[in-house]
């Protein structure tokens, strides 16, 4: 079993839910989240800011702040990783920054609590 985690754009969630379903993954959390991608702040400027310099933490402006995202996490079967990887880059890529992250983590169990089932069979 392995957790596909990714973070979208606010914009793209509903064609991501919709092509998640589509592959075959109908049980997966969203969240709301907030973040930024190293791309957008030069170091030496947030380092300047974090010193306390306010004439860098100025410069920071907009590019220091954090952006409105969703979090989606889906523990998978293995065999289903690259379908589910495959389709959120295609439903999310559109070849600029902020475009997002897919992580892939293994999971070592789980188990349903209703019925006590263990492994793959409390996620099928």
């Amino acid at each position: 079993m392995k957790e596909v985690i990714a973070v979208v754009r606010i914009n793209m969630m509903n064609q991501t839910k919709q092509a998640l379903t589509d592959c075959g993954i109908d049980a997966f959390f969203a969240h709301e989240a907030h973040g930024r991608g190293k791309g957008f702040v030069n170091p030496q400027i947030l380092e300047g800011a974090q010193q306390g310099y306010e004439e860098a933490a100025s410069l920071l402006g907009e590019k220091g702040k954090l952006y409105p995202k969703r979090m989606i996490s889906a523990v998978v079967e293995d065999s289903q990783v690259g379908c589910v990887v495959e389709t959120i880059i295609n439903t999310n890529q559109t070849g600029m920054p902020g475009d997002g992250k897919v992580f892939v983590v293994p999971i070592s169990d789980a188990v349903r609590v209703r019925t006590g089932e263990v492994g793959v069979k409390s996620i099928s």
